[in-house]
């Protein structure tokens, strides 16, 4: 073999090592952008918990359902390399998916990796106008000893991953309160009912509480 042809069959070589290492190169950069992509636009999204309920009052004494509760309810971010923006958050309360307090803003946060978050809102409704057969199925509910709320929140979420963050997608979380009859006062909260055979403008009360937290379901 001359030395000419051993010349290029190197040059040839180095080439084609040069190519391919352009290719790899290439390649890493598309994979990492597109593992950035992946991780902005699909997280896990966060996890929600309904950790206690403090029933204050419910009135149905009226046609109408008034209502008075503190809850509190956490989030954690599952994710190791990706942050969530709440950009906006309205908590509010539905018996049978009919709203029976005001919807309450929440501040808004930036909950980093793995961090966990907690609100405690006050809801309250007076006088909120509901179907008559959603007030009578709540007296119904109370005067067996139960009663299911949902408490809900709904608003708006950012990803941030390193410096870049998302457009805002809609979050809507919906957690199950269930609330039963107390043996005491302590802990529990009275919910006057108008009592059926009794004379009018007579109540009767009954002692309610929650019963466990409960995990809550998110859709992002």
């Amino acid at each position: 073999m001359s030395k000419e042809k051993h010349h290029r069959d190197w040059i040839l070589r180095r080439c084609c090592g040069a190519i391919c290492a352009c290719f790899l190169t290439l390649a890493a950069l598309v994979g990492f952008i597109v593992l950035v992509i992946y991780l902005a636009l699909h997280p896990s999204k966060p996890s929600f918990y309904l950790q206690d309920v403090q029933l204050r009052n419910i009135d149905l004494s009226d046609p109408a359902i008034s209502l008075d509760v503190q809850v509190t309810v956490a989030s954690r971010n599952p994710n190791d390399r990706v942050g969530v923006y709440y950009s906006t958050l309205d908590a509010f309360t539905t018996y049978r998916d009919e709203p029976v307090t005001v919807p309450v803003s929440l501040p808004a946060i930036y909950q980093g990796h793995k961090d966990s978050s907690v609100w405690s809102p006050v809801m309250s409704g007076d006088a909120v106008p509901v179907a008559d057969y959603v007030a009578a199925a709540m007296k119904q509910d109370i005067a067996a000893g139960y009663v299911l709320l949902h408490v809900k929140l709904e608003g708006r979420v950012k990803w941030k991953v390193g410096s870049w963050v998302s457009g805002g997608y809609h979050l809507f979380v919906n957690c199950p309160a269930l609330l039963a009859t107390s043996g005491a006062a302590v802990g529990g909260a009275f919910a006057s009912i108008a009592a059926a055979g009794v004379p009018a403008g007579v109540n009767t009360t009954v002692s309610l509480k929650f019963t466990h937290p409960t995990d809550c379901t998110v859709d992002v």
